[in-house]
């Protein structure tokens, strides 16, 4: 399982407030903390800062490189945004995201063809919504063949069927399990992500509903998720489901996270 570390967003309060004022060592601190914590990738998103994104988004690049050794999410839906940081990047990144609508596929994805990077494809286009599973599969169809053809390997592709709030559908999570499913079926080599958060909004106890998504991705083929991985019982449920799916062979993965005390029950 993939994990993208989901913190550096400017969406969240603190991180807003530390880019306003250059504090350094609060990203630094969020980004060793994922670094430790299990995460591939970090996840760094300015895109709250309208007018000053590549700024500040370059601000965030520098600040996560020189402090862990990990490649970088380059996360926002502009262009022109993800053309101007790319060069700074010093590891091959993973860039997040496209989806079918133009302004945003015709865009990003001949940057990450020259780049050979990691992909997130988004099920959406610029007309409609992919609700049930069956839409959001036929989107899939559709990412597949568009990024295909620029030259993009299988392999780089991470497919995210987009769960909604359940709050405003209820049937919303297992359509997207339902694609899942049938993403890893029907397109072999082709990875499926997700980000949790968004499926509990609105509800109490958001985090319980996270965990129970997750666990109930992966037992679908989920392989890849935009997540917290210093939350300890987030982290603790995806371990266990990673177990009972049979994902981790002599159960060494839980064990280890169980000895240094990654794991929460």
């Amino acid at each position: 399982m993939l994990i993208v570390g989901e913190r550096i967003n400017s969406s969240r309060r603190s991180i807003a407030e530390a880019i306003e004022k250059r504090d350094r060592a609060f990203i630094e601190m969020e980004a060793r903390s994922q670094a430790e914590a299990g995460a591939a990738y970090i996840d760094v998103n300015a895109g709250t800062f309208v007018g000053k994104e590549v700024e500040c988004l370059t601000w965030l690049i520098e600040a996560v490189q020189d402090t862990v050794d990990l490649p970088l999410c380059i996360d926002s839906p502009d262009g022109d945004v993800i053309r101007a940081v790319l060069p700074m990047v010093k590891r091959t990144p993973m860039i997040n995201s496209i989806t079918l609508e133009p302004s945003r596929i015709n865009t990003i994805l001949p940057l990450a063809a020259e780049r050979k990077a990691k992909l997130v494809a988004l099920c959406q286009a610029e007309d409609s919504l992919a609700e049930s599973g069956e839409q959001k599969l036929n989107m899939a169809q559709r990412l597949v063949d568009r990024v295909m053809a620029a030259g993009i390997a299988p392999g780089d592709l991470y497919i995210d069927p987009l769960v909604y709030p359940l709050s405003t559908n209820a049937a919303s999570a297992l359509a997207t399990l339902e694609a899942i499913e049938g993403i890893v079926r029907n397109f072999p080599g082709v990875h499926t992500i997700c980000g949790l958060t968004n499926v509990s909004y609105g509800l109490p106890a958001r985090k319980l509903v996270n965990r129970t998504f997750l666990v109930t991705a992966v037992a679908r083929g989920l392989d890849a998720a935009i997540m917290d991985p210093t939350d300890r019982q987030l982290f603790g449920a995806l371990r266990a489901a990673l177990l009972v799916a049979n994902q981790d062979e002599f159960c060494m993965e839980y064990i280890s996270a169980f000895r240094a005390g990654r794991l929460e029950s």
